[in-house]
Order: C-alpha cells, then sequence, then structure tokens
C-alpha cells in the first residue's frame, strides 16, 4: 500500500468500524440487542423456510463456527431460534428462525435501517452507491471463487 495517499482498504475498514460502532450504540439505547443478533435472524429469515444448517448461517454471516455456536446458544434461550437435527443427516445441526425471532428481528430493523440510511447511504450520491455495491460484488465473488464457495 502507498503511504501518502488515501487508502481505500483503511478508510473503508475505518468508516464501516464507525458506522457499525453508532449502530450497536443506537440499537443499545433502544434496548435492543447487539448487531450480530440481528446478522444471525436475518440470515435463518432469507434462507428458505426460515431454516438453514450452521455453517451456512456462519457462511452467509462470515463468522466463524465457534463463535455463531455460543451466538446460536444465546438465541435460543431467548426463544429467538431453535436447533434441531434432519432425520436425513443426523450429523447436521439446522437452525429455524422462530416468531419471536422474527418479530425481533423486525423490531431491530426499526433502529438498524434508518441508521444505515442517516450514516452510509445519505452520504453517496446513488450513482457511487451503485459502483460501491459493483466494486464489493467483485471483490467477493474472487474471494469466494479463490475458496470455491458460491456465488451469490
Amino acid at each position: 500500500m502507498a503511504t501518502g495517499k488515501p487508502d481505500a482498504w483503511s478508510l473503508f475498514l475505518t468508516a464501516h468500524a464507525l458506522v457499525a460502532e453508532e449502530i450497536e450504540k443506537r440499537l443499545s439505547a433502544a434496548g435492543l440487542p447487539p448487531l450480530a443478533w440481528y446478522d444471525a435472524l436475518w440470515a435463518l429469515e432469507r434462507a428458505p423456510e426460515g431454516a438453514a444448517r450452521m455453517f451456512e448461517i456462519a457462511e452467509r454471516m462470515v463468522i466463524a463456527r465457534y463463535n455463531l455456536t455460543r451466538l446460536m446458544d444465546r438465541l435460543e434461550a431467548e426463544e429467538l431460534v431453535e436447533r434441531y437435527r434432519s432425520d436425513e443427516d443426523r450429523r447436521a445441526t439446522y437452525a429455524r428462525l422462530t416468531p419471536k425471532g422474527r418479530a425481533l428481528r423486525r423490531e431491530m430493523w426499526k433502529v438498524y435501517g434508518p441508521a444505515v440510511d442517516e450514516l452510509f447511504l445519505s452520504q453517496l450520491p446513488p450513482a457511487q452507491q451503485a459502483a460501491m455495491a459493483d466494486g464489493f460484488r467483485l471483490i467477493a465473488r474472487h474471494v469466494r471463487a479463490l475458496n470455491k464457495e458460491p456465488a451469490e
């Protein structure tokens, strides 16, 4: 990385950290759980029938499986998700979103969505948003291809 020039990578990391920290503060101030809970609930809500294998959730969230297990323990204790084993493959553990989990995810979005609009989207014209989305998509495809993961 060149010194003395704006560094896209470090600026991206800084902006992401600042926005995520501010969203965490807003969720906390509203009496809501942390952003990781939202991400897990959203990953399940997007899955077919609101259920997915644990490794699939970890991949969607880009989180280590051992961290996901601890997170799922907390979500299950709050009755936001339920874990189960498939009759077809008893080795695989699945998680399913509960109605309570779906309701909490929607409640969290009432804080999270407007924060994303204010802190991120409102700072970029639509053309720049589209260009950034295209760039991030290319990067994700490249890294997934290196790891032979399916593209989204």
